[in-house]
């Protein structure tokens, strides 16, 4: 006769050092045996969707700054898109190419915090230094254009905010060419460490039809398995004119769709984004005046609209009402850190305790855009 004992519920978070911010996981425990995991969250309520309704649109840019925050160009690049497609506004060639540039010098930074904070995740400090000091370098390209580190403000409806500094293309070309060794020095340190693999490899396997039941974006699917990229599916700005993969998971011991997967997608999108980049220095604009297509007055017709973009962490949608004013009548936000965490209680179901560490930064939420 099996002996049956009560469940222990023990919480983690929201100030555990492991749960990526202000996130609480309710662990329903049998010994160290996983039963369920609920998602607290809501801790870092901004109103982000109600201001936006006191707000103009130009206004609600720096709004959507502070979503992902680890990703704020792609916040800003998905929001003017959809607002550009709403007032049939044409940008600039030098602005398309820019802000292709900046989204995928951000999806670089992005993926280099997730890998980092992974690292010390699983327990290797080592790599998160190497990752960061390439991070920095990015965001100094960021701060002689617009001035600041994090939060940008740069992508305007219509165009930028500020054209590139004199030296950007040297930097940047300078930068990519520092940045090739790194992917393999990151390589070599992490991604075949075999405590790391161990920790990693048939751990948090999420099924395609799973993955799909649950909305599930971005890395996170393409680990899966599935060739899935708004860049390359629905393609908006100029993504079409450029050669690029769509990196997906291989299953390193036989099972696709584990943590080792999920990690393994953004090391290699690492490096797609530096072939685009690369691409679009190449074939630059020479000149152009990227504030001529910026509106004065921005006052949308009656009606709606929903754009999307690919962000480092998913699809990142906006459903946008207007009532016909200066200020939007409503904006929804799908922010893929908020759909991708839904499915944490599945892929942690019948692990270890000590597996939910790994299988919650395999996932790479940021708050900002949990946040409800």
């Amino acid at each position: 006769m099996a002996l049956k004992t009560e469940h222990m519920v023990l919480n983690m978070g929201p100030q555990h050092p492991s749960t990526h911010g202000v996130l609480r996981l309710e662990v329903e425990l049998e010994g160290e045996l996983i039963m369920k995991v609920t998602p607290h969250i809501g801790y870092l309520h901004r109103c982000f969707e109600k201001h936006c309704e006191a707000m103009t649109y130009p206004q609600v840019i720096p709004y959507t700054d502070r979503l992902d925050y680890l990703a704020s160009m792609n916040n800003n690049f998905g929001y003017v898109v959809t607002m550009e497609r709403f007032l049939g506004i044409q940008v600039p060639e030098r602005v398309e190419y820019i802000r292709v540039i900046m989204a995928e010098l951000n999806r670089i930074a992005s993926h280099l915090v997730a890998l980092g904070t992974y690292g010390v995740d699983i327990g290797a400090f080592t790599p998160f230094l190497f990752c960061f000091a390439d991070r920095e370098k990015i965001l100094t390209l960021f701060e002689i254009t617009c001035g600041a580190r994090l939060l940008y403000n740069y992508m305007w409806i219509g165009g930028l905010s500020h054209d590139i500094h004199p030296d950007f293309i040297r930097l940047t070309k300078e930068f990519l060419t520092s940045f090739k060794p790194s992917i393999i020095q990151l390589n070599n340190l992490l991604s075949y460490n075999k405590i790391f693999v161990e920790r990693t490899a048939n751990v948090g396997i999420l099924p395609v039809t799973t993955a799909i039941n649950y909305g599930i974006t971005g890395p996170n699917l393409r680990g899966s398995g599935i060739k899935y990229d708004l860049r390359r599916d629905d393609p908006y700005s100029i993504y079409d004119r450029f050669d690029f993969d769509i990196p997906v998971g291989q299953g390193l011991q036989g099972t696709v769709g584990d943590c080792w997967d999920r990690y393994w997608v953004r090391v290699r999108e690492m490096e797609e984004s530096v072939k685009i980049i690369e691409q679009a220095l190449a074939t630059f604009p020479a000149s152009g005046d990227v504030q001529s297509a910026i509106p004065k007055r921005i006052k949308p017709p009656a009606g709606s609209i929903y754009g999307r973009v690919e962000n480092p962490k998913g699809e990142l949608g906006f459903f946008i009402v207007s009532d016909g004013t200066t200020n939007p009548y409503r904006i929804k936000v799908r922010g893929p850190s908020f759909v991708n965490l839904e499915v944490l209680g599945e892929l942690c179901k019948g692990h270890l305790v000590a597996d939910v560490i790994a299988i919650l930064g395999s996932i790479d939420i940021v708050l900002g855009e949990v946040d409800r």
